[in-house]
């Protein structure tokens, strides 16, 4: 499944490019659901159902304990991008 998150003006004018695929480590806004508003890192992305887990997100379980909620990709801005993978270097400066 193909799956991507939206980029803030600022990168979208950077890159030229109006989404990307979340990666581990990326910082978000959430910008729909319960937890609209909320940023932080990105600490798990799920490319199956195409969710992402957002560091600070967490509902409280019955028998005591938190557990992170999966965001969809689709909910979420990327505000910084973590260019670190040469690949994914490339493939923003190939489309600007």
């Amino acid at each position: 499944m193909k799956f991507g998150s939206q980029l803030s003006a600022d990168l979208r004018g950077k890159h030229g490019k109006r989404s990307v695929r979340p990666r581990v480590g990326d910082s978000v806004k959430i910008v729909r659901g319960e937890f609209k508003g909320i940023e932080g890192k990105i600490t798990k992305v799920d490319s199956f159902t195409g969710t992402v887990n957002v560091e600070g997100v967490t509902h409280e379980k019955l028998k005591g304990g938190n557990a992170p909620v999966p965001i969809r990709s689709s909910n979420v801005v990327i505000t910084a991008l973590v260019l670190e993978d040469k690949q994914r270097k490339l493939k923003l400066e190939v489309s600007a």
